[in-house]
């Protein structure tokens, strides 16, 4: 005699719900997905799903001559689009073995270092929104619009600035610009303490954030996680000092890499804000010694056909998001026979399936905010 007991409902409670967060979903930053495995409250399992705005940019490069791609790279991080291009021009000059003028040295650490204060106050400002919090955003954007006239100003882009060239840059300083710049610094630091108390001392802030989403350093390097993400969880490594590019070999003294072991959502955005002030810093630096240089030239004149010898070579730089590397190989043409892009954010973005099992649904949305990424850099 088997016996068998009927009820209505009460397979629910031990079934486990597939719950779909995108692909439009008003928490994310773009076009992404995440599929999640639900034990009621509780995420089970997590799966980024990527590439709803890939673009093919990789594809591209190769139909693309080395003056041209300079366009491609830069829009793939929207938010980053001065240092993309750097990373892409570089590769380029080490495979043409060439130097570029001092002046467009310094000049590019400059610009690098407000586009990394740019990207970064975005995200100080957005975080808080996505935690319920509306009014740092428009502290965020006011900041943004100072260093945004600057950065306007000299390249007349306000997002995609196309003022990298193959050999420098695209032309020199405007008159007076270098004394708008520094007050445009000055002014943005002036008010970096909204950030440290309204956002930072908030003891709403803390408690929806402290020991939420921690990331083991062991996870960061299986993963390859870099910037400040991997920063927040311990790994100390800035390729800004550890193999400095650009001027940074000269700015040790002024750079500081900001780390911190706790690896949790609090941490990522403190890692965040502390390097904006350093930035800050580094860009004040800058501004002194382009004060002190000579005139000068701030390119190399290049030929009407510009061609790269045979041969690859490997290209890295600290973007603000992470490491962004460039892999580029030549087969003595004028276009790329193949450029690998290799972004932060796409390898931040992996680390998802590691922070979210086991948190409260609750909690998504602060931890998939605290990875700050673009979801462009994750499609390119």
């Amino acid at each position: 005699m088997t016996e068998t007991t009927v009820g209505i409902g009460g397979a629910a409670e031990s079934t486990d719900m597939v719950l779909n967060i995108g692909p439009q979903h008003p928490s994310t930053h773009g076009v992404l997905r995440l599929r999640l495995v639900l034990d009621g409250e509780r995420i089970t399992s997590a799966e980024p799903v990527v590439g709803y705005m890939h673009r093919g940019a990789e594809k591209l490069f190769e139909a693309r001559d080395y003056r041209q791609i300079v366009m491609l790279a830069n829009r793939h991080d929207w938010l980053s689009a001065f240092s993309n291009e750097l990373g892409v021009v570089m590769a380029v000059e080490r495979m043409l073995g060439m130097e570029v003028p001092e002046r467009a040295v310094w000049m590019r650490t400059l610009l690098a270092e407000l586009n990394r204060v740019l990207n970064h106050l975005m995200f100080l400002g957005s975080y808080p929104l996505e935690l319920g919090g509306i009014t740092p955003i428009f502290h965020a954007f006011r900041e943004r619009e100072d260093l945004q006239a600057v950065m306007e100003e000299i390249s007349g882009g306000r997002m995609h600035y196309m003022f990298n060239r193959v050999g420098g840059l695209k032309e020199d300083l405007p008159a007076g610009w270098l004394g708008r710049a520094r007050a445009a610094v000055a002014e943005c630091r002036s008010r970096m303490d909204v950030y440290d108390k309204l956002v930072r001392g908030n003891e709403i802030f803390r408690g929806r954030t402290r020991g939420v989403g921690v990331l083991s350093a062991e996870a960061v390097h299986a993963y390859g996680v870099s910037g400040p993400i991997a920063r927040a969880s311990g790994v100390d490594f800035d390729l800004r000092r550890d193999e400095p590019y650009l001027a940074y070999g000269e700015l040790q003294d002024v750079l500081k890499v900001v780390t911190r072991t706790d690896g949790d959502c609090l941490a990522r955005f403190e890692c965040l804000l502390d390097q904006t002030h350093n930035s800050l810093d580094l860009a004040d630096a800058c501004l002194d010694r382009m004060a002190e240089l000579p005139p000068g030239p701030i390119n190399q004149r290049l030929p009407k056909v510009l061609k790269a010898p045979e041969g690859h070579t490997y290209a890295w730089t600290e973007n603000p998001l992470g490491i962004n590397g460039y892999y580029l190989v030549s087969k003595g043409e004028k276009t790329p026979y193949r450029l690998k892009l290799r972004s932060a954010s796409f390898n931040n973005i992996q680390a998802l399936t590691e922070l979210l099992p086991g948190q409260l649904v609750a909690d998504m949305v602060a931890i998939l905010g605290s990875l700050f990424f673009v979801v462009g850099d994750i499609d390119k």
